[in-house]
């Protein structure tokens, strides 16, 4: 794989990463005027961030992408003083939130990173 190549693959999975990410920082923040289980939100987080492993390489920087965009949205509603779905809405929670689930996008990375690396052997070299 080319230098090219490489710099296309981590900039397409780290775009669908922040797509991902973004989506699912949506349905916490939105969806059911934001009374999503926690349990579906790491099911999203986990899910995305294996599923993008799996089709790149770049597993870590998938994870990192998908990760990224929810702690930052707790944070920019924290600074406008919009009312959050995180309780109590201190910076101390959304440090909590923030390690736990990049906890959880790294585990669904490596995940995915491992299943991909179990099928190159027979289906040849993936995307990425």
């Amino acid at each position: 794989m080319s230098p090219e190549e490489k710099s296309v693959s981590a900039a397409s999975a780290c775009g669908l990463g922040l797509l991902a990410g973004g989506l699912i920082s949506a349905v916490d923040n939105f969806a059911f005027g934001g009374e999503v289980s926690p349990i579906m939100i790491v099911i999203l987080l986990a899910g995305a961030s294996a599923t993008l492993a799996y089709l790149f390489r770049n597993a870590w920087v998938t994870a990192l992408a998908v990760w990224i965009c929810m702690p930052l949205v707790h944070v920019a509603k924290h600074l406008a003083g919009l009312p959050d779905t995180i309780q109590p809405n201190t910076y101390a929670s959304i440090l909590m939130l923030a390690i736990f689930t990049l906890i959880v996008s790294l585990a669904g990375a490596g995940a995915g990173a491992g299943l991909r690396h179990s099928h190159s052997g027979s289906s040849g070299r993936l995307a990425g």
